[in-house]
């Protein structure tokens, strides 16, 4: 889904330049156009995003262009792993900073000058990512900003995430569903990365644009929050919220948000709950193939409350009734705290973690943590006969496997290709 924009942006930068050169300009970027609203409280100082970047810039590599075009053979197509608003994603290998050692992947944004977000998403993005430091936020290695002949070009570099986002998983039938415990230690890692954000850094941070395409996989299944363009420095002490233009993305913006353009952190809440539902269902939060009763997720499910017995008819199909109902249940609980109608009354992201730990342990407590829903509360006398079965996860990773085996495949015949290519090349 693309990026919405309610109000337009007056406010633009004149002058463009790189990361470093932004970092006394940028102030302006997160609190002229931003306006807060002050509360009773007392406010106190505190240092800024871009004072928290100027800290820690060091830590990012400065790539030139020819490098990264030689990272991603000129761009090729071949190597591109997809595109949105800012432009292009290459696959890309460089060498260690140092020069030493072998080279490894990484992920390359290019932003297209011409596209929906631009230099100003692009210079909060650098900034943003180059403070945070979150085993669930993706890694940013380095960027590349230069104005020559080829035009102005801003590039971003990030670890490379090879198990695509959790969108994928969820509503691409040509990739293995994901199981339920893995969705379930999914939205766990993006609920502690969002609560880092909000409550454990110097600064509040507020995402903004939390959704199932912008939780990225590693090899390993982690989840890691990726995409920190919109993102927004939270209220100082003693404010209430952020007004600013409201933008996002359908269906997962909160309509307080979108309403009145007051921004909190209880405005990630509500896209964290869109995201519970999606897991649970396998479905979007906007389906326009559906039946127009049907194509809103949020008030699709509204007919099926978590309490009822027809709860059970809005899971997902893919998961082959492999999961308690019970917790299923519990989870969709847990979404509508977050889809509160009163931002007030929407938990913490902090509490959140804790209600999912508790739910996510539940499982190892009653039994098998795969169980079909009409089977849950009566198969406790079974449970050590199917001890020595293969569970779905098993049949899952030899699926995952498989499909491993298939990329390796169509990657190698990309590269012959290639070389094929570059050897015709007449000089």
């Amino acid at each position: 889904m693309k990026c919405f924009y309610y109000f337009k942006d007056k406010t633009r930068l004149k002058v463009q330049r790189s990361a470093p050169e932004l970092k006394n300009q940028s102030k302006s970027y997160y609190s002229g156009s931003d306006l807060v609203i002050k509360s009773s409280c007392s406010t106190t100082s505190r240092r800024s995003i871009p004072e928290l970047y100027e800290e820690k810039a060091q830590n990012l590599r400065v790539f030139s262009f020819s490098e990264l075009r030689h990272a991603t053979h000129d761009f090729s197509r071949m190597l591109k792993l997809g595109e949105g608003g800012f432009g292009c994603v290459y696959k890309g290998s460089i060498k260690p900073a140092d020069g030493k050692g072998d080279s490894f992947e990484v992920a390359i944004k290019r932003l297209n000058p011409d596209g929906v977000q631009g230099h100003k998403q692009w210079v909060a993005e650098v900034q943003f990512l180059g403070i945070v430091e979150h085993p669930n936020l993706v890694k940013l290695i380095g960027y590349c900003a230069v104005d020559g002949e080829r035009g102005i070009q801003r590039l971003l570099v990030y670890e490379y995430m090879p198990n695509k986002s959790l969108e994928d998983h969820l509503f691409n039938k040509a990739i293995p569903a994901l199981p339920w415990q893995t969705r379930l230690q999914t939205v766990l890692g993006a609920a502690q990365g969002l609560a880092y954000l909000h409550e454990e850094l110097e600064v509040q941070v507020i995402y903004r644009d939390f959704k199932s395409s912008n939780v990225l996989l590693d090899k390993d299944f982690n989840p890691k929050l990726s995409d920190f363009g919109l993102a927004r420095e939270g209220p100082a002490d003693g404010f209430t919220h952020v007004s600013t233009a409201a933008v996002g993305t359908f269906g997962y913006a909160a309509p307080d948000y979108i309403e009145t353009g007051h921004l909190t952190t209880k405005s990630d809440v509500w896209s964290f709950g869109v995201v519970l539902y999606e897991i649970l269902t396998g479905r979007r939060s906007m389906e326009r193939n559906h039946p127009r009763a049907e194509q809103k997720l949020l008030e699709w499910v509204k007919h099926f409350p978590a309490n009822s017995k027809k709860f059970h008819m809005i899971m997902d199909w893919r998961l082959e009734n492999q999961y308690p109902i019970s917790t299923a249940r519990k989870i969709a609980k847990l979404a509508d705290s977050c889809l509160s109608k009163s931002a007030k009354d929407r938990p913490k992201m902090s509490e959140v973690v804790e209600t999912l730990k508790q739910i996510i342990q539940l499982p190892d407590e009653g039994g098998p943590s795969e169980k079909s829903p009409e089977s849950f509360d009566n198969d406790s006398d079974d449970k050590d006969k199917k001890a020595d079965q293969p569970g779905p996860s098993d049949s899952w990773k030899r699926r995952m496997a498989h499909l491993a085996s298939l990329g390796e495949h169509v990657e190698g015949s990309n590269r012959k290709r290639f070389m094929i290519m570059q050897r015709a090349k007449v000089p």
